[in-house]
């Protein structure tokens, strides 16, 4: 779609079955379902869902009128990648706020020292549409001969080389995702992945950092606009801000049936080492109607056995 004058296409694999069960393994190559970038994974890692659109009649009706009551919500393993995405496919990845990075706080001297490691995602097993190449570098990021090297004798080809393994260990804290919330609101999904950056310590206070990446999918034909966002964030330390705005990281993303998906991710900061956010999008119709969705309250947990932050990337 919308290629240009002179281009043609190139034969970049072969698609494989997607895996119904099990896992992928390092150095699989995909094509992401939703997004359409070239990717490769690193490592999986096992989260647990929460998905409060399959949750039991009975639980419905213990919900308030703001629909954030006490319903019961069990969480159900669920298989995520980290991945790399390939440099080339990010600048018509136009569904994206930015190309996913991962960022923590890093222990320097610096306290101020924010790191942000691009072209490093997160997806669901159902996100991934395998396929092999016979190319030795069929990714192009700057941690992919890093990470991994070619093998032919190995399927997939690629293995992870130790500076991976070592590097998984070492950041593990801040780039572990363990809880995936998720939540319908007339057919607009909307998935929160939290993550912990880190504390810092200012004016004799702690504050405490978390990111947290949003994706907005319309599993409707009809196109519709996201306008404003509510959000409602409180704090162990017994404090409940509320906060308004327009759209979202300075974006009111249309979701149509060609592109039916948005992702985003911002940053949050306590002066507690746990608390909640949850809240609702409001989009418009096109006959000018508006409606709200829900976002799943999700819980901003600190990783308080963890000793230090990274000390920055080292190889």
């Amino acid at each position: 779609r919308n290629r240009a004058e002179g281009k043609v296409l190139e034969t970049v694999g072969v698609f494989e079955a997607p895996k119904q069960h099990g896992k992928y393994e390092t150095g699989q190559l995909f094509l992401h379902s939703v997004f359409g970038y070239r990717g490769i994974v690193l490592f999986p890692w096992q989260a647990r869902l929460y998905d409060r659109d399959v949750a039991s009649p009975v639980t419905e009706k213990s919900e308030n009128a703001t629909g954030h009551g006490s319903k019961e919500v069990k969480g159900k393993t669920h298989t995520y990648y980290q991945v790399l995405i390939d440099a080339r496919d990010c600048p018509h990845i136009s569904q994206r706020s930015q190309t996913e990075a991962v960022t923590f706080l890093a222990n320097h001297d610096d306290s101020r020292a924010l790191y942000a490691i691009p072209g490093l995602d997160y997806v669901s097993h159902e996100d991934i549409l395998p396929y092999s190449s016979t190319d030795q570098v069929p990714i192009q990021h700057e941690l992919f001969e890093r990470f991994l090297m070619y093998d032919q004798t190995k399927v997939p080809p690629f293995v992870a080389r130790d500076t991976l393994c070592a590097w998984q260990e070492k950041n593990h804290p801040w780039l572990e995702l363990s809880d995936v919330h998720r939540e319908t609101t007339e057919n607009i999904r909307v998935t929160v992945i939290p993550f912990y950056m880190g504390m810092r310590e200012a004016q004799n206070s702690h504050v405490y950092w978390w990111r947290y990446c949003i994706r907005l999918e319309n599993l409707d034909s009809e196109v519709v606009q996201l306008r404003e966002r509510h959000w409602r964030i409180f704090s162990l330390s017994g404090t409940l801000e509320t906060v308004r705005g327009r759209g979202v990281v300075g974006r009111e993303p249309v979701l149509s049936k060609e592109q039916p998906a948005f992702q985003y991710s911002s940053h949050v900061s306590l002066q507690a080492s746990s608390g909640h956010m949850w809240g609702t999008f409001r989009f418009e119709r096109p006959d000018g109607s508006h409606f709200d969705v829900r976002i799943p309250p999700f819980s901003l947990e600190s990783n308080k056995d963890e000793k230090t932050p990274p000390s920055g990337l080292h190889w």
